[in-house]
């Protein structure tokens, strides 16, 4: 396949620098100085230009949640043999599938490889420093079209994990939402990476692991708690210090932070607790009711009146998500068709990866209720 150079006005990439006061002093210790890319349509200069006294026109703002390892800065760089998302978008504003807006890319990774798009004292506070510090800061910066009717939020796993949860719990900042295969039913969706993530982290026990007799009650002591009994810290420490992680290791740092984004602990090891023995794999009924609080298909019911209050919800996932997540989607679907919550859901032939044509589906549908 030979890349095409685009003949269509592409708008224009700003980059901007943020400090922010609510990531500061977070307990990863990531920066609080970020950076964050907004594309701004061909049509924002020609407003400008033509406008009177310097005055433009505004435009509606959709907001880019990166899944996890992502940043919005990766979405603006340059691909191999496919569209970038400001190509992309670009193309399908030109090709008339939806009106000029602006986009914006923020910078919200972490130390643990991302974050949910929520508040955790273990990683930082995610979904106020989204909301509270960069909305007001764009809207500063640019001739956005303010209020939440005007904005909407977008994205793919843990991005789209995001998208809902801010239209349960911040519909007062967003008029509608798209998730694209987000995180749902973690009964299902998590459960079969714990057995690998444990073994992985077997390797960095303290004690190191010899042939022969096994006492399981004297070896899961500390391991039956909840709390990390050092193996934990020894496996982020030696992942910090290399540059490329195994298959094995990516899975696991994408479960611990899972875990300390929903059940965070300041008074345990790491600022969070674990759902599992981490010797027998025993599962800690307790501890796994604090993840199932922040699960999708458990919060429809609570945050109706938000997710009846905005103007489109847009879900799609393939039906061979290698995660299952397409099994959460669809139950997620259920329950808000159950609630009598207005929303499309779309199912494609595909997996989880590889998938930013769908935006193509979603961001037409996004401009359509907020433009």
């Amino acid at each position: 396949m030979a890349r095409k150079r685009a003949t269509w006005p592409q708008g224009r990439i700003v980059r901007l620098e943020h400090t922010s006061k609510i990531l500061a002093d977070n307990a990863l210790g990531d920066p609080h100085v970020r950076e964050m890319a907004v594309w701004l349509p061909p049509q924002y200069d020609e407003a400008q230009t033509t406008a009177p006294h310097g005055r433009g026109k505004r435009f509606p703002v959709l907001w880019d949640l990166v899944g996890f390892t992502g940043s919005g800065l990766s979405h603006v760089n340059w691909k191999n043999f496919e569209e970038n998302f400001p190509e992309r978008i670009a193309r399908i504003t030109h090709e008339g599938k939806m009106g000029p807006c602006i986009v914006v890319f923020p910078d919200c990774f972490t130390s643990l490889g991302g974050n949910q798009y929520i508040n955790s004292s273990a990683i930082g506070d995610y979904a106020d420093y989204l909301t509270r510090e960069l909305i007001p800061f764009v809207d500063r910066e640019f001739r956005t079209l303010e209020g939440r009717e005007h904005r909407a939020c977008f994205g793919k796993s843990s991005g789209g994990y995001g998208a809902i949860i801010h239209g349960m719990k911040y519909a007062k900042y967003w008029g509608a939402v798209a998730s694209h295969s987000g995180d749902a039913y973690f009964d299902f969706v998590y459960m079969n990476d714990w057995p690998r993530t444990l073994t992985e982290l077997t390797k960095h026990r303290s004690k190191r692991r010899e042939a022969g007799a096994y006492e399981v009650l004297k070896e899961e002591k500390r391991a039956s708690t909840g709390m990390d009994d050092g193996r934990v810290k020894n496996f982020l420490v030696h992942i910090w210090r290399k540059e490329k992680l195994s298959d094995g290791e990516g899975h696991a740092l994408m479960i611990i932070a899972m875990a300390a984004s929903y059940d965070p602990d300041q008074k345990a090891p790491l600022g969070f607790r674990l759902p599992f023995n981490l010797e027998t794999g025993e599962r800690i009924d307790a501890r796994w009711k604090a993840w199932l609080k922040h699960d999708p298909i458990n919060l429809v019911e609570k945050y109706r009146a938000n997710l009846q209050s905005l103007k489109g919800i847009f879900i799609d996932c393939g039906w061979r998500d290698q995660y299952g997540i397409h099994f959460g989607a669809r139950i997620l679907s259920k329950r808000l068709k159950q609630s009598g919550i207005k929303h499309v859901y779309e199912e494609f032939d595909d997996t989880h990866s590889g998938v930013d044509y769908r935006i193509e589906t979603s961001l037409p549908f996004l401009y359509r209720a907020i433009r």
